[in-house]
């Protein structure tokens, strides 16, 4: 029986970091974790309400989750919880299979996750070309835009179908029922984030000038508020003084719960199970992808040792495993929380646990004052986070990229927005594969390098393999096209790989030598050519054929 490879061992990062643990990263975990905790706040209530869940289940994902992957997870400074890519996915598996196979396909993907980190596959994720990943996130953002669009015009619309073409026919035929004063909250906090981190930019003339007054300290507090946070806070308060008549978190969810959130066991069956195994791998590799591409942000901007992609997707299996058993959504590594952790000072996964303690000491302590919140507030961080999310710059540089780029990333795009995302990266993948194997067609070539009485002799170069081996077919014709017996020589020095099927090309090129009477020698083979050959037995074959000509 053959051995089987090692599977990964679980180590998560937490136990390295605190090895050489002191006060003083202690003190940054803390101001990092606290800093996060606040700007995850208003984050995991939208994305949960967007993604059709009450507020809360946004909430305990980040506290449970983000506790869970900060404990166990692979990198140092990353932060889980809700994501604004899954605001889509959990929308539409929401809306056609109900919250609780929502919940059973979440737990189906956390062992799956799992699996793939424990045999080691986290580096397959890497093998997603990046014009298909630009395409889906962009396809994701405008999606995330499309959704926010009921709330932010306070559209009387009870709900909101899942697919693109629905949306925007209940947009259309809903639209004369627009609310101004939520248009008006929700312009004012898309606004407000866009001004509020230049204002306390470092050449700003407005910070210098409040620099220069007597107490820039408290100003200088004030200044390291998240935007989400003070949009929160400043125009909640204003539509609550002002009585203005918008839907808010209290009137279309009854507030949210002060306390632990309730153990629920899923009606669960092996038949539930296998009718859910498109949403299951759906949610499967986007938190992976998610997530790798989040670590692999933060290996880029921050000191800490590079990220372990599959303890990062063993701890991220762990966590989407156990959320759904307390009414949560899908977890994953979430790139502007991760960035503002980093920004703020982390050292180790100490400040991602810290997050999830703020988080959970707000919910515990102060959640009937979100009764208030307006939804055309959280409706305007989300078109924020979507604009961020958006890689939109790409668009414009594709005329300097190929046009294999220009269809993997635009047909992404397209079916992101049209179908689904599995659809899209389903078919990103396939066009990848296909587009590939084109390419190294083209770049695989036989030319004639001379000519004798009774001999010919090509040069091979690049990859035989069964994308291109109709180009082996010139060969055959000038063999079959000689006048007599035919001594052809291969000069296979430049070929650099075989495959079977490009093997079996040859084997027809020797059976068309051997039917004109001649023989066939191929020199100069690489390793791997050389390997292929000796295993399959052709190169014992042609050596005999060659010898019985002499």
């Amino acid at each position: 029986m053959a051995n089987l490879p090692p599977l990964a061992s679980f180590r998560p990062r937490l136990m390295a970091d605190l090895r050489d643990y002191d006060r003083a990263r202690l003190g940054r975990d803390v101001g990092a974790g606290l800093t996060v905790g606040i700007v995850a706040l208003p984050l995991a209530m939208a994305f949960a309400i967007a993604s059709g869940l009450p507020p809360q289940a946004g909430l305990w994902t980040a506290i449970i989750g983000g506790l869970l992957v900060s404990a166990l997870g692979g990198t140092s400074v990353q932060i889980a919880g809700p994501a604004g890519a899954f605001i889509v996915i959990v929308y539409g598996i929401v809306e056609r299979y109900g919250l609780a196979n929502l919940l059973i396909a979440t737990a189906s993907a956390g062992v799956l996750l799992f699996l793939l980190g424990l045999f080691k596959l986290g580096a397959l994720v890497r093998y997603v070309p990046v014009s298909v990943v630009i395409g889906f996130t962009n396809g994701i953002a405008v999606l995330i835009g499309l959704s926010q669009l009921r709330d932010l015009l306070g559209l009387q619309v009870e709900k909101m179908p899942a697919s693109f073409f629905g949306q925007m026919h209940t947009l259309a035929t809903h639209a004369q029922s627009w609310n101004p004063w939520a248009l008006l909250l929700g312009l004012l906090c898309v606004l407000g984030l866009f001004i509020w981190p230049r204002l306390w930019a470092a050449d700003s003339r407005f910070r210098r000038r409040i620099e220069a007054l007597e107490v820039p300290g408290a100003l200088r507090a004030t200044s390291r508020i998240p935007g989400p946070v003070i949009a929160l806070v400043t125009l909640s308060l204003l539509a609550w003084a002002m009585q203005w008549p918008v839907e808010t978190i209290g009137t279309r969810f009854g507030g949210i719960p002060q306390g632990l959130p309730a153990f629920v066991l899923p009606d669960f069956s092996w038949e539930t199970v296998r009718l859910l195994v498109t949403p299951t791998l759906t949610i499967a590799l986007l938190g992976a992808v998610e997530s790798l591409l989040c670590a692999r942000v933060a290996d880029q901007l921050s000191d800490t040792p590079k990220h372990d992609p599959n303890q990062e997707l063993m701890a991220q299996g762990v966590a989407n495993a156990v959320v759904p058993f307390f009414g949560g959504m899908p977890v994953t590594g979430t790139i502007a929380r991760t960035v503002t952790n980093i920004r703020a000072g982390a050292t180790s996964p100490i400040a991602g646990l810290v997050h999830s303690a703020t988080l959970a000491l707000v919910v515990l302590a102060a959640a009937p004052l979100a009764f208030h919140i307006p939804l055309a507030v959280l409706a305007g961080v989300l078109l924020f986070v979507a604009w961020n999310m958006g890689e939109w710059r790409e668009f414009a540089r594709l005329k300097h990229f190929s046009n294999h780029y220009r269809l993997m990333l635009l047909s992404t795009f397209a079916v992101t927005i049209v179908f689904d995302l599995t659809v899209a990266v389903e078919l990103g993948l396939v066009l990848a594969v296909v587009l590939f194997v084109r390419r190294q067609q083209d770049i695989f070539r036989v030319e004639p390098v001379g000519s004798a009485e009774g001999q010919q002799t090509w040069r091979l170069y690049g990859s035989l393999f069964f994308g291109a081996v109709t180009k082996i077919d010139p060969m055959i014709d000038a063999v079959q096209g000689a006048p007599g017996p035919v001594h052809l020589v291969l000069d296979a020095h430049m070929m650099v790989s075989l495959d079977t099927t490009g093997l079996d090309a040859l084997e027809q090129l020797h059976k068309a030598v051997q039917r004109r009477g001649g023989r066939m020698q191929i020199t100069g083979l690489q390793p791997q050519p050389a390997s292929l050959m000796q295993r399959s037995g052709f190169a014992d074959r042609l050596a005999g054929a060659n010898g019985a000509g002499r």
